[in-house]
């Protein structure tokens, strides 16, 4: 039996750019005009002084923060695609981003680990940033 198809992302007013940089292999983050403080998800408004938040390009360079490694999924979706690894990502732009570890063995995973931006092949659909060594 085949697995039912993926969630793929809701594009809105605030994530359309992001999307967009998405497919084109390009991660964005929000910095604020006022203050430029960055801020990692999109919100309308900066967190930090209520300023107007922009688009910038991120270095796509980060640590892992924490991670685990899911090797059954409760979502059937998911489930071929066990073992991955889902992480939390510290930005050399001091924000923290959730997304997958890809390419790096699971014995070699640790926190502190340098990674990169990555956006792995998804055929007709929008990339999901990852993340992989380096």
């Amino acid at each position: 039996m085949d697995a039912p198809p993926k969630p793929r992302p809701q594009t809105d007013g605030l994530s359309g750019e992001f999307w967009a940089a998405a497919r084109e292999g390009r991660l964005l983050i929000q910095r604020c005009a006022d203050c430029g403080e960055h801020q990692w998800y999109p919100r309308a408004h900066c967190l930090r002084c209520g300023g107007a938040p922009v688009w910038v390009e991120a270095s796509g360079r980060g640590v892992v923060h924490t991670f685990t490694v899911v090797r059954r999924s409760t979502n059937p979706e998911f489930a071929p695609d066990t073992p991955y690894v889902f992480a939390i990502i510290a930005l050399e732009e001091g924000v923290r981003m959730a997304a997958r570890v890809v390419d790096v063995p699971l014995e070699h995973l640790r926190c502190e680990l340098p990674v990169r931006v990555v956006f792995p092949p998804a055929g007709d659909e929008t990339p999901l940033p990852c993340f992989t060594g380096g």
